[in-house]
């Protein structure tokens, strides 16, 4: 498709660090755990997980956000399909609860203005950001879409995302493919946001 596309497509694939988190077992146990392959919403074709990187990928793995999650006690993992269906999870341990609070809003801000702020820097392109609401796990975690159509090219995507908080630490999920938001698995996406945002700690 267009960059757009791209972008959103391989937003998690350019890291700033791909080693991956080298620390002694007793701290590696205290580190936050990541959504296995089988977590995520289910596809036609079975999941794949990357092993976990340090550092964050490029845009934190979120287009629409015009700042990067501190690639300071970030890591991620990104997931895949052999279709047209991707996605990231992208994990960060703030210094305090209050600045893991304010990058929880800072996140929702940025995912809720998404489909506007893309419709004014890609003339022509249709985007529809929609909230759908907040789930009940520990400090909370909430769900938005975003819906892109180029009808020049005549192909919409559809991507799924979440924001939760455990404490200090903050967990941000994407989900995305070739579609519309009823081809989207929303109700299988909010048990993975709850499911990712219970493993933290």
């Amino acid at each position: 498709m267009n960059k757009l596309r791209a972008a959103l497509a391989t937003a998690a694939a350019a890291a700033l660090g791909l080693a991956a988190l080298a620390t002694a077992p007793a701290q590696a146990a205290a580190q936050p755990a990541f959504l296995a392959a089988s977590q995520m919403p289910p596809s036609s074709t079975p999941w794949t997980a990357t092993q976990v990187f340090t550092g964050v990928p490029e845009n934190g793995g979120v287009l629409c956000t015009p700042y990067k999650i501190p690639a300071q006690n970030t890591r991620y993992r990104e997931f895949s399909t052999e279709l047209d269906t991707n996605g990231v999870q992208v994990t960060t341990v703030a210094r305090t609860e209050a600045d893991a609070v304010k990058l929880v809003n800072t996140l929702r801000g940025a995912l809720a203005g998404c489909g506007p702020l893309l419709e004014q820097q890609n003339p022509g392109l249709q985007a529809v950001s929609a909230s759908h609401g907040k789930l009940a796990v520990e400090e909370g975690a909430w769900v938005y879409s975003l819906d892109t159509a180029d009808p020049q090219i005549g192909i919409s995507d559809i991507h799924l995302f979440s924001v939760g908080r455990d404490g200090r630490t903050v967990t941000l999920i994407r989900w995305g493919q070739m579609g519309d938001l009823k081809d989207a698995p929303l109700t299988a996406f909010r048990t993975t946001t709850k499911t990712a945002v219970n493993k933290l700690h």
